[in-house]
């Protein structure tokens, strides 16, 4: 059932809907970022267009996917089509699901056509829809909002699950600290460091905004094996399953397993960890990684990661454990040289592996992280390094409010100063029990390994701030903080401390509130609009990434390159149709786009242009025979003759049409 509105009414004066908080964390969470996103888009007064477009980039890509099996004729054909893909990297078929880590996509696809069904089956109405006259000239657009609104329904199952999350860090710091109001400290600390901890509010189809919640899952189930003397099978599994609902969504999850698994080897070493425990879970990680590599189609980026390989290096060294203390007679020498092992071995069967079985998916992450300690660098290092956030992280106090970096340090620094007191004296007369010292070694190292991460990578910082505020639970511990005083004294200091950090949150929080916007992107329309009407359903399709994964969302569009780069082969056709912002001459730009078989190419002016990091100045790196030569995107947006014909152009994007020999395309 629709209901019809109309309002006259210029983008920017659309009415805004004032909804209420919950008071529970979930709630609350749920709450703000909902508000936030709406307040950032103004969501629920787009078209399906507009909201389509929202999603930029690689954002696009993944909810096209979902797009594509609830437009379908059933579940099992959408299901088949992700998985013989013939859009996406055109003439090729590719099983979507192995490459893209689109089980979210899929569940959520299958969660809105039973609710659609459901509600269908017993008539009742599951959207609202209206008409919205944008004024200036532009013609109206219909919107809609509700659970019924496939876009809606996605971003609410998101900012759902990221809700349910709030509730796992308030569980997580109350078992941390042994409190209550740990629970209380770790949430609040999470939302006044809400913009430094997530950005789920607005990119909400990435894939870590489905990863992440379980990750926390099982970082608490961890503590809870950790804490626990004897781990029941259920633990064991449980840790299994998040391990799992963490890896399917998200292929970067392999490199904060990695740092897992190296913060509790090194807490074995140290002898923190039993062995028996780091045997448990160990197989646990190993069973998880191999389901992960069925259910991904044998993704060989999977056998091929730093975590397999240190997985089977901790085990090895495990394995070896008594033949090592036969030959070394001092601890600190065999602890050195574990380390120095594990190290050496994971690397070196990284790279067996690599080679045996031919993967080189991931060269590009070798290559970035040499380009962060060296001068190297080569075209794929540079998509990287010059976009913001894998640049190192920012050091300027304006990144993160002082006094707020300041609090938040020195509670993580009494924390690993207390673990590093403890550690320097027999466990026995410290007042805590042997699993509380392995609680806190394992949490201080994890931190440790989290904060190396985000220096390296400004982006990886949203490991960071979380375990940070988990961390700073334990300033409610009675058995850290005791000496404070008696437990009155002990809440009181707590209190202050917060009160003191509410100073500067509160105003983070308000900046967050204060963000009013309205999507827009009228070129863009122009262009998808122009493409559904002037070219074929199998016109094919080359340009930017971010652009290319709105023509296949909006338009259907067979693309021959996308923003998905953890693929060899996807990075060599990338590079090939970005030789348009190259130095090279046109006849061989339109040999390689003619050679991918693209029959139009959206050229932005925008990345020819770009001061700092241009497309022209990445390909100096590859092409420096060219260099001091005019740019052929420069050529080009004054003159597409001889080798293109400009068919379509506006303020932003200009289509050339590419010639073909073998066929006549229009």
């Amino acid at each position: 059932v629709s209901f019809w509105k109309s309002w006259w009414l210029k983008p920017k004066n659309r009415p805004r809907r004032v909804r209420r908080p919950k008071l529970t964390a979930t709630g609350a969470r749920l709450y703000h970022l909902s508000q936030l996103f709406e307040n950032d888009r103004h969501f629920s007064h787009l078209s399906n267009l507009e909201k389509e477009m929202a999603f930029r980039t690689e954002m696009g890509l993944y909810y096209s996917y979902y797009k594509t099996i609830i437009e379908a004729p059933s579940f099992l054909d959408g299901l088949h089509m992700v998985m013989n893909d013939r859009l996406t990297e055109y003439p090729l078929v590719i099983n979507t699901l192995k490459r893209f880590n689109l089980y979210p996509e899929v569940v959520l696809a299958s969660w809105y056509r039973v609710y659609t069904g459901v509600m269908g089956y017993f008539g009742i109405p599951t959207k609202m829809c209206w008409s919205i006259n944008r004024g200036e000239g532009l013609t109206p657009v219909d919107s809609c909002e509700g659970m019924g609104d496939p876009a809606y329904f996605y971003v609410a199952c998101v900012f759902l699950l990221n809700g349910l999350m709030m509730s796992l860090f308030f569980i997580y710091g109350s078992y941390l600290s042994g409190s209550r109001l740990g629970g209380v400290v770790t949430t609040l600390c999470f939302f006044f460091n809400h913009g430094e901890s997530t950005r789920v509010m607005w990119t909400p189809p990435l894939r870590e905004s489905f990863a992440y919640p379980f990750l926390v899952l099982q970082m608490l189930l961890l503590t809870y094996i950790l804490r626990t003397r004897n781990p029941s099978r259920t633990a064991m599994v449980s840790l299994g399953i998040s391990n799992l609902c963490f890896m399917l969504p998200w292929q970067f999850a392999q490199f904060v397993l990695l740092t897992q698994v190296a913060s509790l080897f090194a807490s074995y070493i140290l002898g923190y960890l039993a062995a028996a425990k780091m045997q448990s879970i160990l197989v646990t990680h190993m069973i998880t990684l191999g389901v992960c590599f069925i259910l991904m189609f044998g993704n060989s980026m999977l056998l091929t990661s730093f975590y397999a390989s240190s997985l089977v290096s901790i085990w090895v060294s495990w394995r070896l454990q008594d033949k090592k203390m036969a030959m070394w007679s001092s601890l600190l020498s065999l602890q050195v040289m574990q380390g120095l092992a594990w190290v050496g071995s994971t690397v070196l069967l990284k790279y067996v592996l690599s080679t045996v079985l031919g993967a080189s998916d991931d060269a590009h992450i070798s290559g970035l992280i040499k380009s962060k300690f060296t001068s190297y660098k080569d075209f794929h290092t540079l998509m990287y390094t010059c976009a913001a956030e894998f640049d190192f992280m920012e050091l300027e106090v304006n990144s993160v409010p002082l006094s707020e970096l300041k609090l938040e340090s020195l509670l993580v620094s009494l924390n690993l100063t207390d673990s590093c007191l403890l550690i320097s004296k027999r466990w026995t007369h410290s007042g805590l029990s042997f699993t509380h010292i392995t609680l806190l070694v394992y949490h201080s190292l994890q931190l440790v390994a989290f904060a190396v991460l985000a220096i390296l990578i400004m982006r990886l910082k949203l490991f960071l701030t979380p375990h940070m505020c988990i961390m700073a639970s334990l300033i409610c511990s009675r058995q850290l903080f005791g000496w404070i005083g008696e437990k009155f004294k002990h809440q009181t200091v707590v209190f202050a401390v917060m009160a003191i950090m509410a100073i500067q949150g509160m105003t983070n929080l308000q900046a967050q509130w204060a963000i009013i916007g309205e999507f827009s992107n009228l070129p863009q329309e122009e262009l998808l609009d122009w493409i559904q009407e002037n070219t074929r359903p199998n016109a094919v399709f080359a340009g930017a990434m971010p652009t290319m994964a709105s023509v296949k969302l909006s338009t259907g569009r067979p693309i021959v390159n996308h923003p998905h780069y953890e693929d060899a082969g996807l990075r060599s056709r990338t590079k090939l149709v970005y030789s348009m912002y190259s130095r090279m001459s046109g006849e061989a730009v339109k040999r390689n786009l003619m050679k991918l078989g693209v029959d139009f190419f959206i050229l932005e002016d925008s990345w020819c242009t770009r001061p700092g990091c241009s497309m022209p100045e990445i390909w100096d790196v590859e092409d420096p025979q060219n260099i001091g030569k005019v740019p052929l995107c420069t050529h080009i947006s004054r003159n597409s003759r001889p080798h293109f014909t400009t068919v379509f152009s506006n303020d932003i994007y200009k289509v050339l049409k590419v010639p073909k020999a073998s066929k006549d395309l229009r």
